[in-house]
């Protein structure tokens, strides 16, 4: 699969969420059907709509989905975290279970009527997972790409790295072409996942409760986790596809674009109706 498509215009969107009203960027990509399934893209700690780039859009379009691409608070172009906040240990269950269903009914995607595909990145894909746990008729499939479902060494070791590079000034050039405060989406991520009250977190016992397709990827040369992430997915719950990617580390979309593209639109168009168990 060959070619780019050109970014998506982002709009912005109020909800209520955590006691405020927020602004979500957000852009819609993919076929212009209005009958197509959804799919939401829920990106990783660091991401941002733009810095999906052209991924979802092509995705979309080469599985004929409507996409629907946002910037969670703190990222991109959405409300900032305030000055002092701090994110607690629960701070993607937050995400999962408020944020994302008032994101769903201020956009009008009804998931009672039409439940949408969520595909989601690192952080991302965690949320994804929790969101599915907790309302598992709402979720036509799932789609986790390098997924935490534990916190592990390896993991807090490549953060305390990107850390350093933060602090020495290149990392926060390149994130500021993404986010209209870098300091706010990596501190927001850095400092919870560092911190020691996090060693413990874990959605582990959750799993069971998903009902819909899953299709876990992740890269053999991640380094940001093992391949007991998505392997710990798929022994609680039962049929659960794993794809393990030779020679890619932890952001499948940009090292292994058309494979990636290729194994999801196999999936998405294996279980048409969601298949919820």
């Amino acid at each position: 699969m060959s070619g780019t498509l050109a970014p998506a215009a982002t709009g912005l969107v109020d909800v209520d969420w955590a006691g405020r009203r927020v602004r979500i960027e957000h852009a819609r990509v993919g076929v212009d059907d209005p009958h197509a399934p959804t799919m939401v893209f829920l990106h990783e700690g660091l991401g941002s709509v733009s810095m999906w780039k052209d991924f979802p859009a092509r995705l979309c379009q080469a599985a004929g989905l409507r996409g629907l691409v946002f910037s969670r608070p703190g990222y991109g172009r959405s409300t900032p975290r305030a000055r002092g906040e701090r994110w607690a240990p629960d701070f993607m269950h937050r995400q999962a279970l408020e944020l994302l269903p008032a994101l769903l009914a201020g956009l009008g995607v009804d998931a009672a009527a039409e439940p949408p595909w969520l595909l989601g990145h690192s952080d991302g894909g965690s949320i994804a997972l929790i969101h599915a746990a907790r309302f598992p008729a709402r979720i036509a499939g799932l789609v986790v790409v390098a997924p935490h479902i534990l916190v592990e060494d390896v993991g807090l070791a490549s953060i305390e790295r990107a850390r350093d590079a933060y602090a020495q000034g290149d990392l926060k050039r390149a994130l500021a072409r993404h986010h209209d405060d870098p300091d706010s989406a990596f501190g927001g991520w850095c400092d919870i996942w560092l911190d020691p009250a996090f060693r413990a977190w874990s959605i582990e016992s959750e799993l069971a409760s998903i009902r819909c397709p899953i299709l876990a990827i992740q890269g053999t040369d991640d380094e940001y986790g093992s391949l007991e992430q998505v392997r710990g997915i798929a022994r609680r719950v039962p049929g659960t596809e794993l794809l393990e990617l030779p020679g890619c580390g932890h952001t499948p979309h940009r090292d292994r674009p058309d494979a990636l593209i290729e194994a999801v639109v196999r999936f998405v168009r294996s279980h048409p109706r969601g298949d919820i168990r």
